[in-house]
């Protein structure tokens, strides 16, 4: 008789996602904590033309991950050229401006993204109904009708810079008319650059996919939120968070986008050496909560993930293993602590929470191997 596959055993797109546990989900706060003044929206007019201009100069950033993902079927994109060409209002369209000054679209990605590709020759109206638009390309439209698409008027509401990171993501959930996109999605719009792709290639390394059990959704990016949450930890310090998990997430990809490549290599390396160092110890176990000799693989607990990544990529991976059994064992200890698993479970994005679990696990990894190595 064949064996019964485990869930276990279960990988690629076949394979359920699993949940996360000790992640808090930011829900709209409403905006009321946030003082009016500082919610600066501002509101401008610009054609077709022009919008495609600076996308082409990437004043205007499309997220080309979205891209790849949600990426509208011909016929749609065709019944929003029909509809400009036919002067139907459009919905207006959300961006959020970068400390850089470029616009990060927030809202109207695929229609932006049509209109560019519309006018670069490189979509085919597919408008059977339609015999004057059907099969044909921008170039082949006579001038009234592309002077019609590039005149356009769209309205643009452009979120400045100096808004709050949490009311920046409270307002891109908010008006986001396309598919719901997660706070780590929204913050690889908004933060596109070295921290971005530096992130993206860590969650691809067969390390990574190993020691998290290939069990985080990647088409929701739970896989980066982990690794971001990791460099905020690590880079940032557990001193400098301040309740809001947003922020500290966002400030550390800021940093890292001001990093040499050299710099942000030495980061891959350790890293690395944390996801070995968990790997080599607990195997399908690593960042889970679990007990000595169980079978069945428990969900990947967010905050454990948090203080065991960042703890052990402190030691080389030779004194981990020199001292497995030992750490194995104040593990176990440690999870058995209720104001521990308390920290963990429970409200965990809370200041208090985040510090109790850095200073437990602190203390479990100093009296078994000594100070930091780094």
């Amino acid at each position: 008789m064949a064996k019964k596959q485990s869930q276990d055993d279960v990988v690629g797109p076949d394979r359920p996602e699993e949940e996360i546990e000790g992640l808090d989900d930011v829900v709209d706060s409403g905006l009321g904590e946030y003082p009016i003044d500082t919610l600066l929206i501002r509101k401008d007019t610009r054609t077709v033309f022009d919008v495609v201009r600076r996308i082409d100069k990437e004043d205007f950033v499309l997220d080309p991950d979205f891209q790849r993902d949600f990426v509208w079927p011909v016929d749609k994109q065709s019944k929003l050229i029909e509809s400009v060409v036919m002067r139907i209002p459009l919905p207006v369209f959300y961006l959020a401006e970068d400390k850089q000054g470029r616009a990060i679209v927030v809202d109207g990605l695929q229609r932006l993204s049509t209109f560019r590709d519309f006018l670069g020759n490189k979509l085919k109206l597919k408008l059977p109904d339609q015999e004057g638009l059907h099969g044909k390309k921008f170039e082949d439209l006579p001038a009234k009708l592309q002077n019609r698409v590039e005149d356009c008027n769209l309205e643009l509401y452009v979120i400045d810079s100096k808004v709050p990171e949490r009311a920046k993501l409270d307002i891109f959930e908010r008006v986001n008319s396309g598919t719901v996109l997660t706070r780590q999605q929204m913050r690889n719009c908004l933060f596109m650059g070295p921290a971005t792709r530096w992130i993206k290639k860590q969650v691809t390394t067969k390390l990574f996919l190993d020691s998290t059990g290939k069990s985080l959704d990647a088409k929701k990016m739970r896989d980066r939120e982990c690794v971001n949450r990791f460099c905020a930890f690590f880079l940032l310090g557990v001193e400098k968070y301040k309740k809001d998990m947003d922020d500290f997430l966002a400030r550390a990809l800021e940093s890292m986008n001001a990093m040499s490549d050299e710099t942000l290599d030495q980061l891959a390396s350790t890293f690395q050496r944390g996801l070995r160092n968990n790997f080599e110890l607990f195997g399908k176990h690593a960042f889970r909560k679990h007990a000595p000799g169980q079978q069945d693989r428990s969900i990947l607990n967010a905050s454990l993930w948090d203080v065991m990544s960042t703890g052990l990529a402190r030691y080389s991976v030779d004194h981990v293993n020199e001292n497995a059994y030992q750490l194995r064992e104040a593990f176990y200890d440690l999870l058995s602590e209720s104001d521990f698993n308390d920290a963990i479970t429970y409200g965990p994005n809370s200041t208090k929470k985040v510090a109790k679990r850095f200073q437990m696990a602190e203390a479990m990894f100093k009296e078994v191997l000594g100070d930091y190595e780094d």
